[in-house]
């Protein structure tokens, strides 16, 4: 699989207790975008943030959430990413979701050992 150089980033930022079909909604997106031939998708765990709520979450000692903020990145062409985004739309119900355009500078898997 390739991806053109100019490519699209989306960016996905929702809570790790955010649930679809009784699965982890970060799961559940990485698998959708597998299931859409995307190119691939990173998942990206942080230890402190807040969202539209102003509800802080922090991942600290004395204070453990249990809804980290979870950011899932995806790069591909612009056509599979906006083909996907319906199917995304139906998933994620509260959080933040960007595009933006990015230079694809490689994007390459270590040949078959033989």
């Amino acid at each position: 699989m390739t991806i053109p150089e100019d490519g699209v980033l989306l960016r996905i930022f929702i809570g790790e207790s955010d649930r679809h079909d009784g699965a982890p909604l970060y799961e559940a997106i990485v698998r959708a975008a597998r299931a859409a031939s995307l190119a691939g998708a990173t998942v990206l765990r942080g230890p402190m943030g807040f969202g539209a709520r102003s509800r802080l979450h922090t991942a600290k000692i004395l204070r453990l959430s249990e809804d980290l903020p979870v950011v899932i990145e995806i790069v591909d062409s612009e056509p599979k990413i906006d083909a996907f985004l319906p199917t995304l739309d139906g998933m994620v119900r509260e959080g933040l979701v960007t595009l933006e355009r990015v230079r694809v500078l490689k994007y390459r898997a270590d040949p078959p050992a033989e």
